[in-house]
């Protein structure tokens, strides 16, 4: 049985490997002796839980490269960087909801100055620290400005300048520049306490949100138990044990009946489980291939660094649209993801800020149209030619991800029946970052936030791959940033994918070939009620527990 929820209109980083033949249960069940169950509740039963042993607690999966390096640190990575999650150990001043609107969590109110610079927020005065100590606006300052001067800081702050405690329960944070995407950072940033934030914090996190980490076993799980000091309203699941392990003991642990939930992916969704439904999320992890549009030779600048960038081939605009417009996104679902995902136009598709213009319908006949219109001329061994230029370009993706490399490799079988030669490689991040602006890459992207609709389209952003510059494109990401109402943004993000002149859609200057986004799998035990997840982001991990809270059996 598959339960799909799609949801509605949001750096790469060990349990050691449990064997296939027979383990699974062994090693879990090693790794599971240091839980002290959580306390009989009346909801307490012999039915429905890991191993029948409470319906207060849920045992779920993750891949190892979900436990966070450096612990459970908002200073660092914890909540934030490429794959953002609640950090549920430390409160926000707001949360996302499900159709990403806001709503309070630590903030009581909050507001924006017309010119755009300085975000106000009122605090709760009843949230207190798991150690008894009250939370004030002198720890969210504290927490701010932490992540500021911390060197390992992955939450993006950088429009802040300074964060200023204005009394016990008001905080002002003063920006460098409007720029509003601020608040989808906030609704992860976890407030630290200033009195008990230290070089170890990491390992002994203390916060004010619903869960208190009990137990970390590096390299195998964490526990996490509800936090009786808590605020808001009491967690349905008292206890939550994190198991941290590859994806095939991740199967073998919901074949043996140790877990709840088990993460899995579509090569191995097709394995029944006894006991246990496939839930299917859909995600905005989106995978999408960069087209450089400069021609080869050029260079490019970001981060401080200049690269080589530009390509003969890419840089043909009727090349790039007539692929976009081909490809048939279904059918690659179908042959790479076994149907688990859906196609991808943008890298915001259902969301609030997504362009419908994004949208094409697969025409081949179109696309050779355009080809043909472009100058582009089957030669003598069926490879289109443009003068003395072979429509042939290598498509490059990191290695060793399996759904990239099979991803690029349908793309290219797709695009050799337009004439199009395409060279599939994989490499690791150190031999594909150079050529980041110069070669075609298929990427893995997805956020709860436009973020990165600003940053891969505005001529400055670090995610420009495609070296497209266009000022009325990013007049429009401007306005978008610089708006106090953050609907009143939409709008603008909409019209800088296409403005019925200038834009990003297939139809204009065609930067990015958007493919699918892959849906996130997991085995979940009959009987356990996942509450409604939000879009998940790019990266198979916490966000499937942002809710756990409200959870049941």
């Amino acid at each position: 049985m598959t339960s799909h929820q799609a949801c509605p209109s949001l750096s790469r980083r060990t349990f050691a490997k449990v064997a296939l033949a027979g383990g699974g249960a062994l090693a879990l069940g090693g790794a599971l002796s240091g839980c002290s169950q959580p306390a009989n509740s009346e909801n307490d039963t012999e039915e429905g839980g890991a191993q029948g042993e409470t319906q207060a607690q849920v045992i779920v999966t993750m891949p190892t490269g979900a436990e966070p390096a450096a612990g459970f640190d908002p200073f660092v990575s914890w909540g934030c960087g490429e794959h953002v999650h609640e950090p549920l150990i430390q409160s926000t001043l707001i949360v996302t909801n499900a159709d990403m609107s806001f709503s309070n969590d630590l903030a009581t109110d909050y507001f924006c100055s017309e010119d755009g610079l300085t975000w106000t927020f009122s605090i709760r005065d009843d949230a207190v620290f798991s150690d008894g100590e009250p939370l004030t606006a002198a720890d969210v300052a504290f927490t701010i400005n932490g992540i500021l001067s911390s060197p390992t800081a992955e939450a993006d702050l950088s429009m802040v300048d300074e964060a200023v405690a204005t009394g016990d329960y008001t905080v002002e944070l003063h920006l460098n520049r409007p720029f509003n995407i601020l608040l989808y950072t906030l609704a992860n940033v976890g407030i630290c306490p200033e009195h008990a934030h230290g070089a170890d914090y990491g390992e002994h996190p203390i916060g004010s949100g619903r869960y208190v980490l009990t137990q970390w076993d590096k390299g195998q799980q964490v526990i996490f138990d509800a936090n009786p000091t808590y605020y808001g309203e009491k967690p349905q699941i008292e206890r939550v044990v994190v198991l941290f392990m590859d994806e095939d003991a991740s199967l073998a642990a919901a074949q043996s009946g140790s877990v709840d939930l088990a993460y899995t992916s579509a090569t191995f969704a097709e394995n029944i489980v006894s006991g246990y439904d496939l839930f299917d999320c859909e995600t905005v992890d989106s995978r999408g291939i960069s087209l450089p549009m400069l021609p080869a030779g050029s260079t490019w600048e970001s981060g401080g660094q200049t690269f080589e960038a530009g390509n003969n081939v890419t840089s043909d605009l009727a090349l790039r649209q007539a692929m976009s417009i081909a490809l048939d996104r279904n059918l690659a679902i179908q042959h790479t993801l076994g149907g688990f995902g859906t196609p991808a136009f943008s890298v915001s598709d259902g969301m609030p800020w997504a362009s419908e213009d994004m949208r094409v319908e697969a025409d081949v006949k179109r696309a050779k149209t355009i080809l043909a219109e472009g100058g582009w001329a089957a030669g003598s061994d069926g490879i289109l030619v443009k003068g003395d230029m072979r429509a042939e370009f290598d498509l490059l993706y990191m290695a060793p991800d399996t759904v990239r490399q099979a991803l690029a490799a349908d793309f290219a079988e797709q695009m050799a029946a337009l004439g199009i030669k395409v060279n599939v490689q994989g490499l690791s991040w150190d031999e594909l970052e150079p050529q980041s602006y110069s070669q075609a890459i298929l990427w893995g992207w997805g956020s709860n936030s436009p973020v990165e609709i600003y940053e891969l389209n505005h001529s400055d952003g670090w995610g420009d791959y495609a070296c497209r510059k266009s000022d009325a494109t990013d007049g429009y990401l401007e306005q978008a940033v610089s708006q106090t109402d953050i609907a009143d943004s939409y709008e603008y993000y909409r019209l800088a994918q296409w403005d019925g002149q200038v834009g990003v859609t297939p139809e204009s200057d065609a930067p990015w070939v958007w493919i699918a986004n892959v849906d996130h799998l997991y085995f979940a035990r009959e009987g356990l009620k996942v509450a409604e997840q939000k879009p998940h982001p790019h990266g198979h991990g916490w966000s499937i527990i942002n809710n756990v809270d409200k959870w049941s059996w």
